[in-house]
């Protein structure tokens, strides 16, 4: 039985219907976004509702009994995990303080395409992965934030307290430099008052060293990244391959042995059948026990008389 339900849940298929069904999970969250269409097919998105909710239900419970009698290994992988949270929370009373967490939850339902794809599990662990690499960098920018946001208050905190009269003020406008969002206006406005030759350092510099070196170290940890999580999965397909090449080495060979110890057997069953067939017993001619009374009888032939 328990065979049987891990080729339902291996089969293409069934993956193919939660993918489907996952996608339809996402097009009701949208839907039940609209008043008019709750008003209109109220009934009928509820129903959709339950029959999705009842696939996963489905789901968790097949996967976890493909485990047969070791049902906590399905915790062991963090995808199921997330998918057995998403169904707990999508299971809470649907009123009171739990309304908002439920429409959160069927919007978060979108997610388990990330745990039903491996390609977006790869790149959603190469994330995951480059995180700690990224809070050295986080903190590189921040303190180039720190210092910039010190100069630019110095420097234009008089003329222009919009944008450099606080602390707050200056985090948000290097933000808007860093993504580039229009900084020629905030560049501009800074020429009115202070001199040319600094507005460009500080703005040159802080646009180089923000958005052409920090941020693209960001990419490049990312890309770093996605080339360890793909080595990592070749390196399992081969160790993956090399096992199973090794089994089916194994298997051969066992063959060959079974094969030899089937020929040994039929040997000696053969010569112990030859051992137990009973010895024919030699004949020999019969010998006249008288001599013939009768003189004119003819005399006993040459091969009688040897052999008496």
């Amino acid at each position: 039985m328990t065979n049987r339900i891990k080729q339902i849940v291996g089969a293409k298929l069934f993956h193919h219907f939660i993918v489907a069904v996952i996608l339809l999970a996402g097009v009701v969250a949208g839907l039940e976004t609209s008043p008019a269409m709750i008003g209109r097919h109220g009934s009928l998105l509820l129903g959709l509702d339950k029959f999705i909710l009842g696939v996963f239900i489905v789901e968790a419970l097949l996967k976890i009994a493909a485990h047969g009698r070791q049902p906590w290994r399905y915790f062991a992988d963090g995808w199921n995990v997330f998918d057995f949270l998403i169904i707990v929370v999508c299971l809470l009373p649907v009123g009171g303080p739990f309304a908002a967490v439920l429409r959160l939850a069927r919007a978060l339902r979108l997610l388990r395409l990330v745990s039903a794809l491996p390609k977006l599990q790869l790149l959603v662990g190469a994330l995951l992965k480059s995180l700690s690499a990224m809070g050295y960098v986080s903190l590189l920018l921040a303190l180039l934030f720190y210092i910039y946001a010190v100069a630019g208050i110095q420097f234009f905190g008089k003329t222009d307290p919009t944008h450099f009269g606080s602390f707050g003020s200056a985090f948000l406008t290097l933000f808007r430099l860093v993504t580039l969002d229009n900084w020629a206006d905030i560049f501009n406005l800074q020429l009115a008052h202070v001199p040319a030759i600094k507005v460009a350092i500080y703005f040159v510099t802080f646009i180089v060293f923000g958005t052409m070196i920090i941020l693209n170290l960001f990419i490049g940890i990312i890309m770093n990244s996605m080339a360890e999580a793909h080595a990592e999965q070749a390196s399992q397909t081969a160790e993956k391959n090399a096992v199973g090449s090794d089994a089916i080495a194994r298997l051969e060979q066992v063959s060959q042995n079974l094969a030899e110890l089937q020929s040994a057997l039929a040997g000696l069953r053969h010569q112990l059948e030859t051992d137990r067939r009973p010895a024919v017993p030699e004949t020999k001619p019969s010998c006249p026990s008288n001599p013939p009374s009768h003189p004119t009888s003819p005399p006993a032939s040459l091969a009688s008389a040897r052999g008496c």
